[in-house]
This record gives C-alpha cells, structure tokens and sequence, in this order.
C-alpha cells in the first residue's frame, strides 16, 4: 500500500515537472508579449468576429509562438548550456532532450497553424506559418551565429502578431498593422542591444555575434540611441494617421521622447559600471514602453 502511493505521488512529481519543462521550453515570456500584441491587433481591428472563433484563434497563435521558441531552444542548446542568462532552460538542465525539444515544436507548428486556418482564414495561418519559419531559419539558425544585425532582421518574427491579430477578423492586411508592426520590428534592436551591453561577457562566452560584441560598446551606444529616435516619429504615427487619438498621444509621446532621453544618457556615459547600469535600465523601460504603447492603443480604441 505504501509503496503504491509512493509510486503514484513520483508519478505525478515526474508529470508535473514534464509538463513546467514543456511549458518553459515555449518561452512563456515571449509567447505573452506575441499573445498580448496579437490580441490588440485583433481587438482594433474593423468587422465582428465570434468569441469562440476569437478565443481559439489566439490560442493558436500562443502554442505557434511557443512552438517556435522551443524549435529556438532545440537549435540553440549548446549555447544556453554557456550562457548564464540561458543555462537554466529545460534542455541544459537535462529536463528535457533535444529530440524531445524538436518533436514537441514541430508538432506544435502544425497543430498551431492549422487550427488558426480552421478557427480564421488562410492570410492569417499563412502570416504565422511566416512567423514560425522565420523565427527558426532565418534568425535562430542562419542569422543569429552569422551577422551582429541578426536581431534587426529577425525582428520581423516578433513584430508580426499584431498583424495576425488583425487578419484574424479581416482577413487581409492594412496600414494599421503595419504600423504596430513597425513599432515592434524598430523597437527591437535598442531592447536587445541594450540586453547584450550589460550581458556582453555571456555573448563573447557563446561566440554569439551580437553587436557589443563585433564592434565594440561606443558603436552599440551609438546603434541604440538611433533606433530610439527613428522609433519616435513611427510610435507617434497612429495619431497623425489617425486611427489613435488622444489618450494614445498623452502617453506615446513623453514615454516615447524619455526612451530617447535614456538612450542619449547611455550615450554619453563613459564609465563601465555606470552603461551597464544604464544598459539594464533601458532593457527593463523597453518592456514597459511597449506594453503601454500597445495598451494605450487599446484603451484608445475601446474609450
């Protein structure tokens, strides 16, 4: 009797941490900001689309960003295994396998593509479909080892879920998304250049050609404090295109120009410990400007 219920309380210990594994290898924190900007694309959008369709439509998409992010963690195992930030993860702790890893993401894939085209329309299945390819070929294994500016261009892959979100009611693509989307695609680099300043010695350790690392930290200063600037007039731009107003505008605009402020101070910080100081700030503040400037978007729309 004893034994039997010993068994049984391991098993469920070995379910439950297979399942917390599982769960981490889609990157829960990513496939959040992926939902969440999905879900304001879907909600501005024009038209009328039944709850049930919407619900399922967004969980798809959830399970085709996680997807995606453990086909990330299936491709990069050895370079988490080096990397302090990643060392954690499920395949470096031996909590899960790679082939595992694999597996799970690819079936994922399909499953969350499919589904979107059977809960909403082909443009929208196709544009994550897009999503999901992009993301493992182009910038998880033919970019990210190969070119400092692989988090430019494979930026495009996190910038999409507005643009599904979207397509999702219309089925089709207009100026609004891709506004959204360019917020998040010009957004990127500084977030996670400003990432790889105060992590430089972990992308140096994986070989991992990110800028602080192949040009140096005055070059990645200089690259961040221009995409903040070139982010302002694109954050401000569904105001002047007029599908945002005022409530959006009062916080774009001082959020957006104190991005550049903290930028232009990492800028002119020639003290070691103080830009890395500064470098982490401004990874932390991204994160909140996004989320604001999408929720501001929201509430624009909803008031």
């Amino acid at each position: 009797m004893f034994n039997t219920q010993t068994k049984t309380r391991e098993f469920k210990l070995d379910s439950n941490n297979y399942l917390k594994a599982l769960f981490d290898l889609m990157k829960p924190r990513v496939m959040s900001l992926a939902v969440f900007t999905c879900v304001v694309g879907l909600i501005i959008a024009p038209g009328q689309i039944n709850l049930y369709s919407a619900i399922f439509s967004i969980i798809a998409v959830a399970l085709g960003s996680g997807a995606a992010g453990a086909l990330n963690m299936w491709y990069e195992a050895d370079l988490d295994s080096v990397m302090s930030r990643t060392c954690l993860r499920p395949i470096p702790t031996g909590r899960l396998t790679k082939k595992q890893a694999f597996i799970f993401g690819s079936v994922m894939s399909f499953v969350s593509v499919i589904s979107l085209f059977i809960f909403s329309n082909l443009v929208a299945a196709s544009l994550l479909a897009i999503t999901i390819l992009f993301y493992v070929f182009v910038y998880t294994i033919w970019l990210k080892r190969k070119t400092p500016q692989n988090i430019v261009i494979g930026g495009a892959a996190g910038a999409l879920p507005p643009v599904i979100g979207w397509s999702i009611v219309t089925g089709g693509i207009d100026v609004e998304p891709i506004i959204l989307f360019l917020i998040i695609f010009v957004w990127t680099p500084s977030h996670f250049w400003a990432l790889g300043l105060y992590k430089s010695e972990d992308y140096k350790k994986a070989k991992i050609p990110m800028l602080p690392v192949t040009s140096g930290i005055q070059a990645t200063k200089i690259n961040i404090l221009i995409y903040s600037i070139i982010l302002f007039p694109i954050a401000l731009a569904p105001v002047y295109l007029k599908f945002s107003g005022l409530i959006y505008l009062i916080f774009s605009l001082p959020l957006s120009a104190y991005y550049i402020f903290i930028c232009y101070k990492l800028f002119k910080t020639k003290i070691s410990k103080l830009e890395k100081k500064i470098a982490k700030q401004i990874f932390g503040f991204s994160i909140f400007y996004l989320f604001i400037i999408f929720v501001s978007i929201l509430v624009d729309k909803i008031v």
